[in-house]
């Protein structure tokens, strides 16, 4: 796999790419597991994942600016960077609820910056590779299907 143009080291890419697909299966299980067990026990252990993938991203994330990639080779992972930290402090650090009821001034932007980091990060292999964009596509379709899922279940 090659990167064209403007688009940074293709290691880089394939990493975020990775990420990025390790991110949307760890979230599915979460989602399906509140649907099982009624509780986000796994869901807060698969957080810890969530946050090893961020070393992979940021070693690509300094990767595309070393290499002085196009800004959307690297915006998903600086995003991702930033979801991590504001998981990190509401559901680690000092623990709030914020989904149920829903405190919105919370909500909003870890909504924001988790789909936002997902939706930045799968987007650049379109043009990179068209049959790795497709993978993203069916674990995104996979995660959109199991949130909306438990939503139904009452557990989203």
């Amino acid at each position: 796999m090659q990167t064209q143009g403007g688009q940074g080291p293709w290691w880089a890419a394939l990493t975020v790419w990775v990420v990025v697909n390790a991110v949307n299966i760890l979230q599915s299980v979460g989602f399906l597991s509140r649907i099982r067990t009624g509780t986000m026990t796994l869901n807060h252990q698969l957080g810890y994942a969530m946050f090893a993938l961020g070393v992979p991203a940021a070693i690509a994330l300094v990767g595309f600016v070393r290499a002085r990639a196009g800004l959307l080779s690297w915006l998903g992972p600086a995003v991702y960077m930033g979801f991590l930290a504001l998981m990190l402090v509401v559901d680690y650090v000092a623990p709030i609820e914020f989904r149920s009821p829903p405190l919105y001034g919370v909500l909003v932007p870890y909504l924001v910056l988790f789909f936002g980091s997902i939706l930045l990060m799968g987007l650049p292999m379109y043009e990179i590779n068209r049959s790795y964009w497709l993978v993203t596509v069916a674990t995104s379709v996979l995660l959109i299907g199991s949130m909306l899922w438990a939503m139904r279940e009452g557990v989203g």
